[in-house]
């Protein structure tokens, strides 16, 4: 598998950015539903941890990837397919990579209101804080990171439907150039 893209496919670098991305997010999500109702504990303390250290790799590697994105080719969009189409997938591509820079970068905020910063992975890293401790902005910034995360599980969820359509519907090649050895 060639490491850069080519007109007719994804390479596997692109590939590895989006599904390791893909997995990370998939995970984080119901991670960040189930946490918040857990009650105060040293267990959801270890939780918010992890979800925060992923958060940090997420929007690290969603950086890179747009790095990467900006200096690979892109494949040419799959015969046949109505300029609307393409204009709407180029939009929630957009609308993902914002949502993959904006969900983490408030969680990152978040935390900041409290006063604490990231310790990633426990491992005596840390990321400093943004801002200086806030009552007030840690409660928008609360509500915030709620409406983000729900905007990407709908934008996400979306994708993948669109993908499955073109896989299952129209027989065409979009999901198949973007899986690891598909063939187009």
């Amino acid at each position: 598998m060639a490491l850069k893209s080519t007109s007719a496919k994804f390479g596997g670098i692109a590939k590895l950015f989006h599904w390791t991305m893909a997995i990370l997010i998939i995970g984080m999500l119901p991670l960040g539903l189930y946490m918040h109702e857990l009650p105060f504990s040293p267990d959801k303390f270890k939780l918010y941890a992890w979800h925060k250290s992923i958060g940090m790799l997420i929007l690290t590697l969603a950086l890179l990837r747009l790095g990467w994105r900006a200096i690979d080719i892109r494949p040419d969009h799959v015969p046949g397919m109505p300029p609307k189409h393409v204009k709407l997938a180029a939009a929630a591509h957009w609308l993902l990579y914002g949502l993959m820079l904006s969900l983490p970068l408030s969680g990152w905020l978040m935390t900041s209101t409290t006063g604490t910063p990231i310790d990633l992975f426990n491992t005596g890293i840390l990321v400093p804080n943004l801002i200086g401790a806030s009552e007030d902005a840690l409660n928008l910034l609360k509500t915030i990171h709620d409406i983000l995360g729900k905007a990407l599980m709908a934008v996400a969820a979306i994708h993948i439907g669109a993908a499955l359509k073109h896989q299952f519907v129209n027989k065409d090649a979009t999901l198949r150039r973007m899986l690891p050895g598909g063939r187009v």
